[in-house]
């Protein structure tokens, strides 16, 4: 009614957490209106350096963010001719990486490529060697049935 902030914290004797806090607040920051007005630290060093660590991240996380919408393009027409000299030559260095990256694939698919030519000369190799030797089988065993076979002389 009086346009007051209100934070309400209820722990029961079960340990349950029950919390209300006004709609124009959060729990946080009426802990910490709290704790600037009452003098009285609620947050230990560790949570502030906690604090400040994740603060330092989210900066962090903000100019990386900045940095890879540059690097992708869009956000370009904001920087100086200076400051294009690193995207540049990033993405030269990139360019580099990628081609050298393509002609290690095509040396290993040529070698791959050798490799089963050689192999099929192999195995055509071995083929022709067996099937001469199933063709002498087959002669062999042509002659030896004719020659059980004396009508077969005589008919030829």
């Amino acid at each position: 009614l009086c346009d007051a902030q209100v934070s309400l914290v209820i722990f029961s004797s079960l340990g349950k957490l029950s919390e209300y806090c006004s709609p124009s607040t959060t729990l946080s920051k009426m802990l910490e209106r709290y704790q600037q007005n009452s003098g009285k630290k609620l947050w230990d060093a560790t949570h502030e350096n906690l604090s400040a660590e994740i603060d330092r991240i989210k900066k962090e996380n903000d100019n990386m963010q900045i940095e890879l919408r540059h690097l992708k393009g869009p956000d370009l027409n904001s920087l100086n001719p200076k400051e294009l000299i690193p995207i540049e030559e990033g993405l030269q260095n990139g360019l580099t990486s990628v081609r050298e990256k393509q002609m290690d694939f095509l040396k290993m698919l040529r070698k791959n490529e050798r490799m089963l030519e050689e192999e099929n000369k192999r195995l055509k190799y071995l083929l022709q060697h067996q099937q001469l030797a199933i063709e002498g089988s087959m002669r062999e065993l042509e002659i030896s049935y004719h020659q059980k076979d004396p009508e077969y002389a005589d008919q030829m």
